[in-house]
């Protein structure tokens, strides 16, 4: 008799190798690529490990993730720290992710990515709080160590260009314990002094072991709060570090910030001259072109002809100065008497006179016409008959008889 085996059912093996998989293998590292990286909503990573022929399945929760330095992309290669375990329903195993190292990128760096992600984020590097540079600088502040090379860089090349300007050194250390807050020390106590047209902080070049303190958010909160601008110069050409990033301006090294903040004596000089000429020729073309208008102004109005005329005829006034000022006085008698004669007699001429002596004026109706006899009207004519006060109408019945009276209207009204 057969004996009869034993059936599982799906998740019974599930479990079963759950069980077996958590307590052979446990917690281990894993060296991978990422690939189908996911960051979903619910803050959880999913993604995949891959080398040259196997994937694995990962989970990183999110208490987990949010102590990254550093955000996973696809491609990148890193170290995962974790325990398999399998989800159950689905029936895979998968990695539970508890810590992740990026492959190659050491901890400043990631320190570095971690501070930058954060201010700039917080607006530390935007443009619209990028202050102006002084076109011409008299005094410049320095933060930097009275040893280094930077130093002594910007020294020669400021006296070389600028000897006008004045430069105030605060030494600090550049490196090691300390260093980030006597960099940013420096930068408060220039801005307390504020008789500063410039600040310079930097150093040589140098590990990013060495230019770290120029990485430190003391110092960065330092210089973005600075109401002098600031201009970084740290290390080479090819370093960078976050004081680059919030600074008025970055100069690639210390002697570039010396060039960069100042204009060479010898460019001023040039431009003054080229100035000057430049003035000096538009106001010569002014003056030419001012000369020219008056001669063309003399010549098309005759002014030299008026001014002769003029100093000729000052004789002639001389002569008949008094002259004429004894005439005036008795051309005035005569021709006052010669107005009142006339004024008499215009008088006398006035219609309103002869009314007021009792005449009237009469008009025929409707053109106005004067009647002057007898014979230039005929009967029912209407006439308009004007007194000293007032006009009335009338209409003739009779001739050589008085008009029949129809109406006064002593105010001049119909």
């Amino acid at each position: 008799m057969e004996t009869e085996e034993k059936l599982y059912t799906v998740r019974e093996v599930t479990k079963f190798i759950k069980e077996i998989l958590e307590k052979e293998v446990g917690f281990i590292w894993v060296k991978g690529e990422i690939s189908n990286f996911k960051a979903h909503s619910s803050g959880h990573f999913y993604f995949s490990l891959k080398d040259e022929i196997s994937q694995l399945p990962c989970v990183m929760f999110r208490e987990e993730n949010r102590k990254m330095l550093f955000k996973p992309e696809d491609g990148m290669e890193v170290n995962a720290y974790g325990r398999i375990g399998v989800y159950e329903k689905q029936g895979v195993y998968q990695l539970y992710v508890y810590d992740m190292k990026s492959v190659g990128i050491g901890e400043l760096a990631l320190r570095f990515e971690a501070l930058k992600k954060k201010l700039k984020a917080e607006g530390l590097f935007d443009k619209e709080y990028k202050k102006p540079l002084p076109d011409f600088p008299l005094r410049i502040g320095v933060v930097t160590s009275s040893s280094g090379a930077a130093i002594q860089d910007i020294l020669n090349i400021l006296s070389r260009r600028a000897p006008y300007v004045e430069i105030i050194l605060k030494p600090t250390k550049v490196q090691g314990e300390d260093a980030a807050e006597e960099i940013a020390g420096a930068i408060s106590e220039f801005n307390e002094y504020r008789d500063i047209d410039l600040l310079i902080i930097g150093r040589g070049g140098g590990s990013i072991e060495d230019l770290w303190a120029f990485n430190e958010e003391i110092v960065a909160r330092a210089i973005f709060a600075s109401e002098i601008p600031v201009m970084s110069a740290v290390g080479h050409e090819i370093d960078f570090t976050i004081s680059d990033f919030v600074a008025d301006l970055r100069a690639p090294t210390p002697s570039a910030a010396a060039e960069l903040a100042v204009k060479d004596k010898k460019e001023i000089i040039d431009s003054m001259h080229h100035l000057l000429s430049s003035a000096e020729r538009l106001l010569l073309s002014k003056l030419e072109q001012k000369n020219e208008s008056l001669k063309n102004l003399t010549r098309r109005y005759g002014i030299a002809r008026v001014i002769d005329m003029i100093r000729q005829k000052n004789q002639i006034v001389d002569e008949y100065e008094r002259r004429v000022t004894s005439s005036i006085s008795y051309a005035f008698s005569i021709k006052s008497q010669m107005v009142d004669g006339l004024y008499r007699r215009i008088k006398g001429l006035d219609p309103s006179a002869v009314l007021g002596r009792g005449y009237t004026i009469t008009r025929r109706l409707p053109g106005m016409q004067i009647i002057s006899n007898i014979h230039d009207i005929d009967l029912y004519d209407r006439l308009n008959i004007e007194f000293v006060d007032g006009t009335a109408r009338a209409i003739v019945d009779k001739k050589n008889l008085k008009p029949q009276r129809i109406q006064v209207n002593k105010d001049n009204t119909k």
